[in-house]
């Protein structure tokens, strides 16, 4: 097992890659803004992940609908101001309150005209992105993907949304379901969700119960924690190791040096470059976490079965995994891209960074 990812971060990095495959096909056709990039004679939304249409954009229609129903529909919230100063919703007051900021509960929202383009971009690419992979990986490959998939997201304890959610204070995703309980149904037949939602499902079951018992968030643990060592890591080779934007790593870095799980300094072999040690407290989380990762198919097992456990492991290792993984293969983006002007990602997170920066799966 010491050489084998654990069944979480295989599904990330599918994830992960099913996202940002889906992000440049979304970028590419729609008219868009960025921080270098708005298209001649139309300036559209501000560029957001495809977390964005599956917690809010897939619900919103042209009326308003109080956003008590669109957080009911999502079964998870979503950045509401930032899609409002992004141009997809526009949000009121259902009861006319006058006040700057009214109410949440207050709160109606409604799709834009261009957070309606948006939608119609959006609407296909699940499926365009699955066709895909069945011509890459082939449609036996995906189909077993699938079924492996649906077997343990049928068994789900709660109702679960159709994305990861915006990770929270801590860089948590959710420390226990907030949605009632539902009896399971497996052996049930394979409802077409799309391949993302099924990732999503069966990797927030894994999430939720880790962070029940664990004081330090998933993200952190799979991506920085993982990583670091009692010598130290430069900081500025933290992003390539882990696959998460900087941006990411500066959060998690302040939540470990808060806990006293690590220190950032000088190099004590007197490089010019800060460095990020574990401390010894650290060092005990960080092994706390290998034993987990190290145990989690014995006991994803015993819940729902060794062959269901195997037989998604089988589907999930020829497409993941750290190395020359087939998934990066559908990451080459568009010249006209914006990660077209970045470094090409060496590594996929072992757990996506879905953040308030907009929803993209890296922390980007």
């Amino acid at each position: 097992m010491a050489d084998r990812l654990p069944l979480p971060a295989l599904l990330s990095q599918a994830l992960v890659a099913f996202t940002i495959e889906s992000d440049n096909e979304f970028e590419h056709r729609m008219p868009h803004r960025t921080t270098d990039h708005s298209a001649p004679g139309d300036r559209g939304p501000w560029l957001v992940s495809m977390a964005m249409w599956f917690n809010c954009m897939q619900f919103v229609t042209e009326e308003p609908m109080p956003v008590s129903e669109l957080e009911r529909l999502a079964r998870t919230g979503t950045n509401l101001d930032g899609m409002r100063r992004w141009g997809y919703v526009f949000l009121e007051s259902a009861s006319g309150d006058p006040r700057r900021t009214p109410r949440p509960a207050d709160l109606t929202i409604r799709a834009t005209g261009k957070g309606q383009r948006a939608q119609q971009v959006w609407r296909p690419l699940p499926g365009d992105i699955e066709d895909r992979w069945r011509e890459r990986f082939g449609a036996d490959q995906i189909g077993r993907l699938r079924a492996a998939l649906w077997a343990l997201a049928a068994r789900a304890e709660a109702e679960l949304p159709d994305c990861l959610p915006i990770l929270r204070y801590g860089l948590f995703s959710a420390r226990k379901p907030t949605f009632p309980r539902r009896e399971p149904t497996a052996g049930a037949a394979d409802p077409g969700l799309a391949l993302p939602v099924l990732l999503a499902r069966v990797l927030l079951g894994y999430a939720i119960r880790f962070e029940q018992r664990s004081p330090i968030s998933l993200a952190i643990c799979a991506n920085v924690l993982r990583i670091l060592t009692g010598t130290g890591v430069r900081v500025r080779d933290l992003p390539v190791l882990s696959g998460v934007s900087k941006e990411s790593i500066a959060m998690a870095m302040g939540i470990l040096t808060k806990a006293d799980l690590a220190a950032v300094g000088p190099d004590p072999g007197g490089g010019r470059w800060k460095v990020a040690r574990l401390t010894p407290r650290g060092q005990e989380a960080q092994w706390a976490y290998a034993d987990w990762a190290a145990s989690v198919d014995r006991r994803s097992a015993e819940r729902f079965g060794a062959d269901e456990v195997a037989r998604l492991r089988a589907a999930m290792e020829p497409l993941a995994g750290d190395g020359a993984s087939p998934l990066m293969r559908g990451l080459e983006p568009y010249p006209d891209n914006w990660r077209a002007g970045t470094r090409p990602p060496q590594t996929l997170p072992h757990y996506p960074m879905v953040l308030h920066r907009g929803g993209f799966p890296d922390g980007s």
